[in-house]
């Protein structure tokens, strides 16, 4: 028997590659969760900014289209006047007078001219028509009307018209309300006879 005695049989060490290999394939799932990670998050961020791309025009656009609101309220004073003077001359004194119809033609077309400046930037008139349904949104009450042509709060009469521009209101309509009429004192009692002076209101003189 020699001195050296026989190793058993010995798997060969594994190269560097193979010990790299098992590394590699641990942190591919790591590395393909951070990659997803950092692409949600990419797209997340391009919605952020498209989201404040958009609530920047829309602001924009509110501030360009309303940035005359005053400017435009100004301007509704002009209309009312421009309107009272047409309605004021007489219409059988334009028959005779050229002078004054001249003049009525010059108002009535600087008129239009305004109106049509204020359909240019969405500025629009509310004028009610009687017995039209009163809204708290575009209509201010003035007083009641007494009327049974109407429902009662109803609009019955158009004091003065209002204007919007856009979606946002420039001047309220100011308007009248329809209310049933009181009936007479005769009538609520159900007599025909004419009320006495007492009923109205006056005094007889009994010592007479």
């Amino acid at each position: 028997m020699t001195k050296d005695t026989e190793k058993p049989n010995e798997a060969p060490a594994p190269t560097e590659e193979e010990v790299r290999q098992p590394a590699e394939d641990a942190g591919q799932p790591a590395a393909e969760a951070e990659l997803a990670e950092l692409k949600e998050r990419h797209l997340r961020t391009l919605a952020e900014l498209e989201n404040l791309h958009r609530r920047h025009a829309r602001e924009l656009e509110e501030m360009r289209k309303y940035a005359m609101t005053g400017f435009a309220r100004d301007l509704l004073e002009v209309a009312d006047n421009l309107r009272r003077a047409l309605e004021s001359v007489p219409r059988e004194a334009l028959e005779t007078e050229e002078l004054l119809r001249n003049l009525v033609t010059g108002v009535e077309m600087t008129e239009r001219q305004l109106l049509s400046v204020f359909e240019k930037y969405d500025i629009r008139r509310i004028e009610p028509e009687p017995g039209e349904a009163f809204s708290h949104e575009l209509h201010h009450a003035m007083y009641e009307v007494e009327t049974a042509e109407h429902r009662p709060g109803a609009v019955a009469e158009v004091m003065q018209v209002g204007y919007r521009m856009g979606d946002r209101l420039l001047r309220p309509a100011r308007v009248g309300i329809a209310k049933l009429p009181v009936p007479a004192p005769q009538e609520a009692a159900g007599g025909t006879e004419e009320a006495s002076p007492e009923a109205r209101g006056r005094r007889i003189d009994t010592k007479a």
